[in-house]
């Protein structure tokens, strides 16, 4: 599949090959769809573990049944409102220090001479940590998923106002929350 296919109609493609071959072909899906699914989950569970639990358990009902994905309107929003729900019930099983505990970093691809770089991105994770999660979802599906606020609204299962509300709102904290981040960093010429 071409990279400028678009990523939804890719998703589908797969769930397609999946009901043609059976599980078998569950592996070009979780290729596909795996790191994103796990960056996503990652904002609900504030957990880089149990984001990859969530998204496990997801791929496994998916591959029992990919019909069941592949039959609805739109199969990418229902796997990450999927995610979603079981990242939900994740969080809700574990006790509220567990839930803030630290976040890892989700890129993939990561060279030593990319350093600030990598504290760039950590120290925006940092910052997403501490948004409200209705906020930091809608600003990972916004930014890193590129998703309408319409497609992100069917996502969360909120209005189209609240999703950008909700993305206005946490990219104003954000950007707050990283000013001040880069503050404490500077050392002050006194």
């Amino acid at each position: 599949m071409s990279h400028s296919t678009p990523f939804p109609n890719r998703v589908s493609r797969c769930l397609d090959h999946m009901v043609a071959q059976g599980g078998d072909a569950v592996a070009g899906l979780i290729d596909l769809t795996s790191t994103r699914l796990v960056r996503f989950a990652t904002t609900v569970t504030r957990n880089q573990h149990d984001a990859e639990d969530a998204v496990q358990t997801v791929l496994v009902k998916v591959a029992q049944c990919p019909r069941m994905v592949r039959d609805t309107n739109q199969p990418w929003n229902y796997m990450l409102r999927m995610v979603r729900n079981e990242s939900l019930a994740i969080a809700r099983r574990k006790s509220r220090w567990n839930i803030v505990e630290n976040l890892t970093d989700l890129l993939t691809v990561r060279r030593v001479d990319e350093l600030e770089k990598e504290e760039t991105i950590r120290a925006v994770w940092r910052a997403l940590r501490k948004l409200p999660t209705e906020q930091s979802e809608v600003i990972v599906l916004k930014i890193w998923e590129q998703m309408t606020f319409a497609e992100i609204a069917d996502v969360l299962e909120i209005t189209l106002s609240t999703s950008a509300s909700r993305y206005r709102y946490g990219m104003e904290k954000l950007t707050h929350l990283l000013r001040i981040d880069l503050d404490a960093e500077v050392p002050s010429h006194e």
